[in-house]
C-alpha cells in the first residue's frame, strides 16, 4: 500500500467570476521512502495540490476525489484528527520561510511549540530536542534563541526544515523550498534535504518549476500543465528522454554552461499557459506545441504508456496510435 495515494483529484476555487478549475483529475502515488518531484510553470496547480493534501486551501474551495494517507481519507478527517496528522504524519516546508515564521517569536520556541502541542515530549526534553534538530539541519544549537530577522534566508529555510521534522513525520511536502535562495545556498539546502531523506527514510513530495533541481533529489517526476499531469515516470527518463513536448521544453529551458548554442539562441517556450476558465479544446498544450498536428485540437489525450512506470499525455506516444487511428476512422469516436 502506498504511503500517499491521490486519485482523481479536482480542485475548484470560488471567485466572483465563477469557479476556477485549478486541478483537474490528478492521480499521485508515493511509497515509503520515495521522493516524487512535481514540476510545471507557475499557475499549473502544483501548490494547490500541496494545499489540498493537508486541507490548507481557502474556505469554500471545492475539493473532490480521494486523498489517502496511510490508507486514511484526509478529506473525511475530523478537525482534531486532521490537526494531529498535519505534524505527526505529514508536514510541509513552505516556499517563503520569512512569511511562515513568526517574526516576534524566537525560532527555538516555534519549533518547540509543535513538539509540545502534539505531546511528543515534555518541556525540558522538547528544548533539548530542538537543539538536536537545529544541529541536524546544520545550525548551531545557540541559534535557538534567535529571532527570524537575525538569520539569513538559507538559515531560515533550515529552521523550517527542522520544524517539519519536529514530530517525526513519514511524509514531507517541500513546496518550492529553494526558490528564494541564491544558487550556493540552494545547493546546500538541496544537499541537506537529500541527506535527511536518505538517513531518515522519509517520503517526500518536492514541488518546484526547476527540473534541474528535481533531477538531483527525486526518484520519479510528474510534470503538470493546466491543472493536469502530462508526463510521469522515472526521473532520469523523464528529464533526459522526455516523451511530452512540454516536458522537453521545460528541460531545454535550463542552459548547459559552456554550450554555445544556449548563448546564441536561448531555448524557451513561447506564449503563456491558458487561463483555467478558458482552456482550449483537445490537448490543452497544442496552441504552444511545436509538434502539434491536425488531431491535437480535437482529442484530449489521456496518459499513454511510454515504458515501465512511465506515461505521457501525448498523441505522439506509440501507445496512443490505436486511439488516433480510431479517431481518424469514419464513424468512430476518439
Amino acid at each position: 500500500m502506498s504511503l500517499l495515494s491521490v486519485h482523481d483529484l479536482f480542485v475548484n476555487y470560488r471567485t466572483q467570476g465563477g469557479p476556477v478549475p485549478a486541478v483537474r483529475g490528478v492521480d499521485i502515488e508515493i511509497g515509503t521512502g520515495e521522493v516524487l518531484g512535481l514540476a510545471g510553470e507557475s499557475g499549473c496547480g502544483k501548490s494547490t495540490i500541496a494545499g489540498a493534501l493537508l486541507r490548507l486551501l481557502p474556505t469554500g474551495t471545492e475539493v473532490t476525489g480521494s486523498i489517502l494517507l496511510n490508507g486514511e481519507d484526509v478529506l473525511g478527517m475530523r478537525p482534531g484528527r486532521l490537526r494531529a496528522v498535519r505534524w505527526t504524519e505529514t508536514s510541509i516546508v513552505f516556499q517563503g520561510a520569512m512569511h511562515a515564521l513568526n517574526p516576534v517569536q524566537r525560532v527555538g520556541e516555534q519549533i518547540e511549540e509543535a513538539i509540545l502541542i502534539h505531546h511528543q515530549a515534555g518541556e525540558r526534553e522538547a528544548h533539548v530536542r530542538v537543539g538536536g534538530l537545529l544541529e541536524q539541519v546544520g545550525l548551531p544549537p545557540r541559534r535557538i534563541k534567535d529571532y527570524p530577522h537575525e538569520l539569513s534566508g538559507g538559515q531560515k529555510q533550515r529552521v523550517m526544515i527542522a520544524m517539519a521534522l519536529a514530530c517525526n513525520p513519514s511524509l514531507i511536502i517541500a513546496d518550492e523550498p529553494t526558490t528564494a535562495l541564491d544558487v550556493m545556498v540552494q545547493a546546500q539546502v538541496l544537499k541537506l534535504l537529500k541527506e535527511l531523506q536518505r538517513d531518515l527514510g522519509l517520503a517526500m513530495l518536492f514541488i518546484t518549476h526547476d527540473l534541474s533541481v528535481l533531477i538531483e533529489v527525486c526518484d520519479r517526476l510528474a510534470i503538470m500543465y493546466a491543472g493536469r499531469i502530462v508526463e510521469e515516470g522515472p526521473a532520469q527518463s523523464v528529464f533526459y528522454e522526455s516523451a511530452h513536448p512540454y516536458t522537453r521544453a521545460l528541460a531545454d529551458a535550463f542552459p548547459a554552461i559552456g554550450e554555445g548554442r544556449f548563448r546564441k539562441a536561448p531555448s524557451g517556450l513561447p506564449g503563456d499557459p491558458p487561463y483555467p476558465q478558458d482552456l482550449p479544446g483537445g490537448c490543452t498544450f497544442h496552441p504552444r506545441c511545436p509538434l502539434a498536428f491536425e488531431a491535437c485540437p480535437h482529442i484530449d489525450p489521456r496518459l499513454f504508456d511510454v515504458g515501465p512506470g512511465w506515461r505521457a499525455a501525448c498523441l505522439l506516444v506509440d501507445s496512443a496510435k490505436p486511439v488516433l487511428e480510431a479517431a481518424r476512422t469514419p464513424g468512430s469516436g476518439p
